[in-house]
């Protein structure tokens, strides 16, 4: 019963980033979506660490492939000639300027969740560990890339 259970889980999760992508590459509502995918994600893993929930190891799972796969397909999101949209008051000129390094601090991001996916923390204060990096990358990619509104 309970790898059915799993088994949904990653269905659901992987048809939502199909989902994504395929409502529109490169629009500001694919973009919004992606990030808000992450952020349920990121959510997911605060609600363990802050013992909201208990620790679920599929669902640390579940939600770190979440973050590693939308992640890996974030910067594509930004193709040139995307850079003018009125509603993506948030993205900054500079993903265009500096592509190379956009895509390189989403690729980090993917690579940290793989890692943690890799030696997957055993309880709630390592997911909370594991949050820190993943924060960081998150962090430094918004200081550079998100224009702070008002």
């Amino acid at each position: 019963m309970r790898i059915k259970a799993i088994a949904a889980a990653v269905l659901v999760a992987g048809m939502g980033v199909s989902t994504v992508f395929a409502a529109g590459e490169g629009t500001h509502d694919a973009r919004v979506a992606m990030m808000k995918k992450i952020g349920g994600a990121t959510g997911s893993l605060a609600s363990i660490a802050k013992g909201e929930k208990p620790y679920d190891a599929e669902a640390v799972k579940t939600a770190l492939a979440t973050i590693s796969e939308t992640a890996k397909a974030f910067p594509d999101q930004f193709k040139p000639g995307t850079e003018n949209a009125s509603a993506d008051s948030e993205a900054s000129p500079k993903i265009w300027e500096n592509m190379d390094d956009f895509k390189a601090r989403a690729q980090k991001l993917s690579t940290d969740a793989d890692a943690l996916v890799a030696q997957l923390p055993a309880d709630a204060a390592g997911v909370g560990a594991g949050l820190k990096t993943l924060g960081a990358s998150c962090g430094g990619c918004h200081q550079n890339y998100r224009v702070k509104k008002d």
